[in-house]
């Protein structure tokens, strides 16, 4: 099988696209409108770009009327966003803030998570989330679509302060991945979830590039 997505329709009943650039790490972000009210929504397109400072990147397709989202409304105005990792046992709250309320309510109150005030940023955090990344916007990248829907922002943002919960850092200073339990999204309805890692080492790589996939760089 095989077709051009831009001139073809798919032959699939359902488009294999976001089911082939699998899994992708999800986007749980919370923000605050100039009112102060929070906003709190999972992107899943989501990813880090560098380290040196690390810097981030999310993806917000409009709607279908041509608005952007609020947090990218709320990112641009404020000049701030927030990383919450999101985690298996946080899966239903995840689901519930990606549901599109009336401008003014509060995802935090409606996904059943706590608020927990940032440092630098204006809007807060998830408290039970284990690992947050306050985000200071840095700028935004309009990809025009075939249609609204297909339109995007790409927003960019640098990492200002991160927090980890003490519990979830092993002796050896590392994540504890299987014990968080990163969610994932697939295509469809469908996500993953991580309880199992291996590793695998560069052959011949020197010490300045062990010292970047470490992390000691």
């Amino acid at each position: 099988m095989k077709y051009s997505p831009g001139s073809e329709k798919s032959p699939l009943p359902f488009s294999p696209f976001k089911s082939c650039t699998v899994p992708r790490p999800i986007g749980w972000l919370s923000t605050v409108n100039e009112a102060g009210v929070p906003n709190l929504a999972p992107y899943s397109q989501w990813q880090n770009l560098t380290f040196d400072p690390p810097m981030v990147m999310f993806s917000a397709n409009q709607y279908p009327d041509g608005r952007k989202k609020d947090t990218v409304i709320n990112a641009e105005r404020t000049g701030w966003f927030v990383w919450n990792m999101a985690t298996y046992d946080l899966r239903e709250a995840v689901n519930y803030s990606a549901m599109a309320l009336p401008p003014g309510e509060n995802e935090f109150e409606h996904a059943g998570v706590t608020e927990q005030p940032a440092d630098l940023a204006p809007g807060p955090m998830v408290a039970e989330s284990p690992v947050h990344f306050e985000c200071r916007y840095l700028t935004t990248h309009h990809l025009p679509g075939a249609s609204n829907m297909g339109t995007v922002d790409v927003v960019y943002g640098q990492v200002e302060r991160i927090h980890i919960k003490d519990e979830v850092i092993t002796p050896e200073g590392r994540l504890d991945i299987p014990r968080i339990q990163p969610i994932a999204r697939l295509g469809y309805y469908d996500y993953t979830v991580v309880r199992e890692t291996f590793e695998m080492r560069v052959p011949g790589a020197d010490d300045d590039a062990r010292a970047g996939l470490e992390g000691r760089a």
